[in-house]
């Protein structure tokens, strides 16, 4: 296992990276997931917007995105005027040609993640190691 020179708390090793939303950045603005755990298939930030802060309207050419609230309250405007918010555990999907901005209304930060990608599902292709008959089970503690 390594850690990336540019982010020396995300531990990388064959196949995988683990990282911390902290260990990304601090302060409020992009946390650059993507980049710093070295995702390749799809687009992934964290956003820290302060309380009374909103972003500008913008939309995309070509990635539908997806924005998942972690942490506060946001409320997203669209293009035609209507506005929904969005507490902990708030889901958005909004297609690229879709303008929208995000405010926080909340009186801490908002956390959000956003993720964006193009050209659709692959569909369901996860597998279990041979031998194994299940990809869940009950963990049983040492001792019992």
């Amino acid at each position: 296992m390594e850690a990336s020179s540019e982010y020396p708390r995300v531990t990388t090793a064959e196949g995988y990276a683990v990282g911390h939303l902290d260990d990304l950045g601090d302060g409020p603005g992009f946390r650059k997931i993507r980049k710093g755990l070295g995702v390749t298939a799809f687009g992934v930030n964290a956003i820290v917007l302060p309380a009374g802060i909103e972003t500008g309207f913008h939309y995309h050419d070509l990635q539908e995105e997806l924005y998942f609230v972690h942490r506060g309250t946001i409320e997203m405007e669209f293009g035609d005027g209507a506005v929904q918010r969005l507490g902990e555990g708030g889901l958005a999907r909004v297609d690229a040609a879709t303008v929208r901005k995000i405010r926080n209304v909340g009186d801490g930060d908002a956390i959000y993640l956003c993720a964006g990608g193009k050209d659709g599902y692959i569909g369901r292709d996860g597998r279990v190691r041979p031998g194994e008959e299940q990809r869940v089970r009950q963990i049983h503690e040492s001792g019992e």
